[in-house]
């Protein structure tokens, strides 16, 4: 593609426009979407009886994670987040663009398994059965999210905000009374897990820190937000916060309504069937429309940030861009090619593969801006090495043990991860060989 430098290229970033409430609603917004929603089955199939513990590991994990996220938004707050901080640690250079378009194709596979996962969830509303019902669903979710994006800033945050409420507040209720209709008994989880090897319990982990890296959707938006360099970390923080409580609280109610083989075999509308057994035919609904809820908010929010992403790589001069003839802003533009994309991911592939796809980059990525902070910035961002070190080696065994798993059961997931890092690096190689 040709490059296109627009003269407008930031006017789409509105400083100040986000509150720090407006934040959370967008980090929460993205990790609900795609957490307890997507990846509950997901989850259970890989750690079997241990996949409420695996969520909580998960979030200690990400709580590590955004150790260096936090640090490095204090210091450098910016609308292109993850890439800026890169760039500070890399330079602008091949590595930084690499690594950079890692985390983007991480979040559009992330808008792919919550549009797949809105389809899921909303088919169980309808009578008949099609091969394209749900990837027609999940395109049409991306299609509004795109319509929802061009609006301004503040329409997305109040709307974000108020869908964050309703959904966090709704999965609290069915929790509490899933929990408490069946006598606080883990039909699932106090089963003894013969099943389950350490393997897939470290597999299990790592697919849940896939329903915690929303947060890092905030430090795309750091140049929005408003005092970024005090609220870009609280909004992490208390996001984190919040989602950890509700994945606990969601995942102890699926346990004690369902068996693991129920959970495994309704796994991309987990939350859907464990509503059957407590409230019946009515709970199926409200459960499936606060999936509803959750699902479009995580896919709106979403595609907010990786477009900011995605422009600021551009603005940076780090991936071409070309406008095909579409007027507007590069924002504009690049929010265009991140929804298709999404759009092509969520008709063509099913979500446990969508989701290993988009660990797999996370991970790498989480790792390169780790060592990044180590080897170039921990003075600069005053970061604690232990921090650091603890963070590496945790995304490191996880990532194996993924990896492992993966190879022994889906391989295909692995050529595709490899290849699709392979094509990355050598387009960006010569990309920015041609430049000069």
């Amino acid at each position: 593609m040709a490059e296109h430098d627009h003269e407008h290229g930031h006017q789409d970033y509105q400083k100040s426009s986000l509150s720090l409430w407006g934040a959370v609603s967008l980090g929460t917004g993205v990790m609900i979407g795609a957490g307890i929603f997507a990846l509950t089955g997901q989850v259970a199939q890989l750690a079997r009886e241990w996949f409420v513990l695996a969520f909580v590991c998960g979030g200690i994990i990400a709580g590590f994670s955004a150790y260096s996220y936090v640090k490095l938004a204090k210091a450098y707050p910016s609308a292109g987040g993850i890439a800026m901080f890169l760039s500070k640690a890399y330079g602008k250079g091949s590595v930084t663009a690499i690594f950079a378009l890692l985390m983007y194709f991480s979040m559009v596979i992330n808008e792919s398994l919550v549009a797949r996962t809105f389809a899921s969830y909303t088919s169980q509303l309808i009578s008949f059965e099609a091969q394209w019902l749900i990837p027609l669903l999940a395109v049409g979710l991306l299609l509004f999210a795109f319509f929802i994006n061009i609006l301004s800033n503040q329409f997305i945050q109040t709307f974000s905000f108020f869908m964050a409420f309703v959904k966090a507040l709704g999965l609290v209720i069915l929790a509490a009374g899933g929990l408490w209709a069946s006598g606080i008994q883990f039909e699932s989880i106090s089963a003894i897990p013969e099943e389950a090897s350490g393997g897939g319990i470290l597999a299990g982990i790592a697919l849940s820190i896939l329903a915690y890296k929303g947060f890092t959707t905030i430090t795309n938006s750091g140049g929005e937000i408003v005092e970024p360099k005090k609220n870009v970390g609280r909004a992490i923080i208390i996001s984190l916060v919040i989602c950890a409580l509700i994945y606990v609280l969601v995942t102890l109610a699926v346990g004690s309504s369902l068996s693991i083989d129920e959970i495994v075999t309704a796994k991309d509308y987990a939350l859907a069937e464990a509503a059957r057994p407590v409230y019946g035919e009515t709970g199926l609904w409200v459960t499936v429309a606060f999936a509803i809820v959750a699902t479009v908010s995580g896919v709106i929010a979403s595609a907010f940030a990786v477009s900011r992403m995605l422009a600021m790589l551009t603005n940076m001069k780090l991936v071409p861009h070309s406008h095909f003839g579409m007027p507007g802003s590069i924002q504009k533009h690049t929010l265009v090619y991140t929804i298709v994309m999404a759009m092509i991911l969520a008709a063509f592939f099913d979500l446990s593969r969508i989701a290993s796809l988009g660990a797999i980059f996370y991970i790498v990525m989480d790792i390169a801006i780790h060592w990044g902070v180590l080897r170039h910035l921990r003075q600069k961002v005053n970061a604690n090495i232990y921090i650091l070190v603890s963070a590496i080696t945790l995304d490191v065994i996880v990532l194996v043990a993924f990896i492992w798993v993966k190879w022994t059961s889906d391989p295909l997931v692995i050529w595709a991860s490899l290849i699709g890092m392979a094509l990355i690096a050598a387009g960006e190689i010569l990309f920015l060989r041609k430049k000069r």
